[in-house]
């Protein structure tokens, strides 16, 4: 019986797609790349942002669910912890190492309670958003039951039309629910407009976020008006962010797609007009193989609706001018080619059109420098939806 490849002294099995030293046209394909120079200039660029700003900042995991890309968003870009949205990707991220989480969500279900106030006595500072009154003794009588304590947001409903409340005599009354609950504390304002994140200019986002300052702030001054300190204001997003560190109430910046990016935010112009993929850098790529050439200027690869998110529309072909991916099934991925210059076996970077839902689709990211693979990182909370 053939030996498993070993990476790192380990057996690693026959289901990653690359081994150390290994070029990217030896890759198998479909799978997820990343150009490991682009990732940490991106995530160097958004600490710099965030200090010179003053704020902190807490990267979203749900983005990228890796572990190993948590800690470097620590050790190299300037994060003070994490953002995920729920519990079972919290509990990868604790055990991972990473000490100081905030799930962005409301927890509900009696089990996933007990589960969250147990994090903590794995040596990590834990928060977890609220938007309901009859959720604070629920929580309260979970840490009561392990000992521990929580961290309390409450999220506020600044145009998103998700979780989170609007009212802010609502707000008050929840700040005060909560800080008077023993083993919560009142954390402060969860306020994230994710529908203003893709508008296509930034006018057009600065106007969205005017409307949403305006419903966060007359929440937070209602709270302090109370009796009520509010610690933090947190939120914002890689098409929003300078809105948000601009506005004089937000302390901490909630970003995720800026780390890799995406065919959606590369529609996207900034505060110049120019891309928001020419501020960041395309780090996350689909890498694909071409597999048939049916007919003149067209082929087919191996890249279709199982190994991305189609929310957002269809990839782009990184790098060959000309090349388009003009439609998608199952398994594959059909390219126009108008110059025929595709081989069969050839390999094309794709940038998803969401990077999000693409990562939960797979197992592993192979990290690329050079042009040869320098590491291969599990997406740790793969599938972590409860």
């Amino acid at each position: 019986m053939t030996a498993a490849p070993k990476w790192g002294g380990l057996e690693v099995g026959f289901d990653v797609p690359a081994l150390p030293g290994m070029r990217e046209a030896e890759i198998q394909t479909p799978c997820l790349i990343l150009d490991l120079d682009a990732l940490e200039a991106n995530l160097r660029r958004m600490a710099e942002f965030a200090a010179r700003s003053g704020l902190r900042l807490r990267p979203h995991g749900k983005m990228h669910k890796s572990v190993d890309i948590a800690r470097l968003q620590i050790e190299i870009g300037g994060a003070v912890g994490l953002c995920c949205q729920k519990v079972s990707e919290a509990e990868v991220f604790v055990r991972g190492g990473i000490s100081d989480v905030l799930i962005t969500n409301e927890v509900r279900s009696p089990v996933m309670i007990d589960r969250l106030a147990r994090l903590p006595k794995l040596g990590a500072k834990v928060a977890v958003c609220v938007d309901d009154p009859t959720n604070v003794p629920e929580l309260a009588a979970a840490v009561r039951r392990h000992g521990t304590s929580l961290g309390c947001f409450i999220e506020i409903d600044c145009g998103a039309g998700r979780c989170g409340l609007s009212d802010p005599e609502a707000a008050l009354a929840l700040a005060r629910a909560i800080a008077s609950a023993p083993g919560l504390t009142f954390a402060g304002v969860q306020a994230y407009q994710g529908r203003l994140q893709h508008l296509p200019t930034f006018p057009e986002r600065e106007a969205a976020f005017a409307a949403s300052l305006a419903i966060t702030r007359a929440a937070v001054d209602r709270i302090e008006a109370g009796g009520l300190p509010v610690p933090l204001v947190t939120g914002a997003g890689t098409g929003s962010y300078p809105l948000e560190a601009a506005s004089g109430l937000y302390g901490e910046l909630q970003c995720g797609s800026y780390a890799f990016m995406d065919a959606d935010y590369g529609r996207v112009r900034g505060l110049d007009g120019g891309r928001l993929d020419a501020e960041w850098r395309n780090a996350l790529f689909l890498l694909t193989s071409v597999l048939s050439r049916p007919a003149p200027g067209r082929a087919i690869c191996d890249a279709g609706l199982k190994a991305q998110s189609a929310d957002s529309g269809l990839p782009v072909v990184f790098g060959r001018e000309g090349v388009r991916y003009t439609r998608w099934t199952d398994e594959h991925g059909e390219l126009a080619d108008p110059d025929g210059r595709l081989a069969v076996g050839e390999h094309l970077r794709l940038v998803p059109g969401h990077c999000d839902p693409t990562c939960n689709l797979h197992d592993w990211y192979v990290g690329l420098r050079g042009g040869r693979v320098e590491t291969i990182w599990p997406v740790s909370a793969r599938g972590k939806l409860y």
